[in-house]
């Protein structure tokens, strides 16, 4: 699979990386429906095996739950694999979740990562959000701690703008950022792509198939009641998808080849994640590189 270099002194990776949203949906977590631990960890292989060369999760992933099945997957391919994760994301009992970018927050998040995963360092540690109630200076300079502590190699910003951006990248450098991306939706900043392009910094996408909604065989019908894509407004955006569709059918692909294609064509992008399931859609990922 092509790698790309994340940011300008970041690692290289493949243009796909393994997302692990999906997988951790659990009876306490259930966006996405039930998911089997087992079938997990077939995905996870398959995906490695197809050229992927890094996973991406976060606590907030089945709070916990898509961390610890990484661990258990990657028992002895550690060396196969770069892990990024993330901080921030806090459990909230009137809403889905809360953010704390505190310095003392991200430190006892990491600490919590870095046991679930069995690692003494994580190569990317992400912020997940935004905190309007913490100064993005003391966020990021708690990040840059954590790097000198040698407990972080890399950090990275998430769902940020670009003025937020900017001022962490004032302090220290930012090695990448990562949004949503996708034939049906950009980033909640349009300025961003265009930012880090110019600073160096790298882009990873996320949601690039619009959480399955951009592929051929998606149906909303089939997913369980608990799926939060039920109520997606992507729902309501049928006929643009069928354009897609048209549009990935006269180039001879499928809609799922046609969307990750467009993102990795897009300037300043560097990689794509892409949530797997099981075995068939780790496997998947080399044909959607374009192998």
């Amino acid at each position: 699979m092509e790698r790309r270099r994340l940011g300008a002194n970041g690692p290289e990776i493949s243009v796909l990386g393994i997302g692990t949203a999906p997988i951790g949906s659990g009876p306490d977590w259930i966006d996405w429906g039930s998911q089997d631990e087992a079938a997990a960890t077939a995905a996870i292989h398959a995906a490695l095996d197809a050229g992927s060369n890094w996973i991406d999760t976060a606590p907030f992933y089945g709070w916990g739950r898509a961390e610890e099945i990484v661990a258990r997957a990657l028992a002895g391919r550690r060396d196969d694999v770069l892990l990024f994760t993330k901080c921030g994301t806090m459990p909230a009992p009137d809403a889905r979740s809360r953010m704390d970018n505190r310095p003392e927050a991200i430190r006892a998040d990491l600490e919590a990562s870095l046991r679930r995963l069995g690692i003494d360092c994580v190569d990317l540690l992400q912020i997940h959000d935004v905190d309007p109630e913490t100064p993005i200076e003391d966020s990021w300079g708690e990040i840059q701690r954590l790097i000198e502590e040698g407990k972080v190699r890399w950090g990275g910003l998430s769902n940020h703008t670009v003025d937020l951006v900017a001022r962490a990248h004032a302090l220290a450098p930012v090695t990448s950022c990562q949004e949503q991306f996708s034939l049906l939706a950009e980033p909640d900043d349009p300025g961003v792509p265009g930012f880090v392009r110019a600073e160096g910094i790298g882009l990873l996408c996320w949601a690039p198939l619009a959480s399955g909604f951009l592929t051929d065989d998606f149906s909303v019908d089939a997913l369980e009641p608990d799926d939060f894509r039920r109520h997606s407004r992507l729902a309501a955006r049928g006929e643009e998808i069928e354009q897609h569709r048209v549009a990935a059918r006269a180039q001879g692909r499928t809609l799922r080849r046609h969307a990750i294609a467009w993102v990795l064509d897009q300037p300043g992008v560097t990689a794509a994640i892409v949530g797997v399931r099981n075995a068939r859609e780790g496997a998947e990922l080399a044909m959607l590189a374009g192998q």
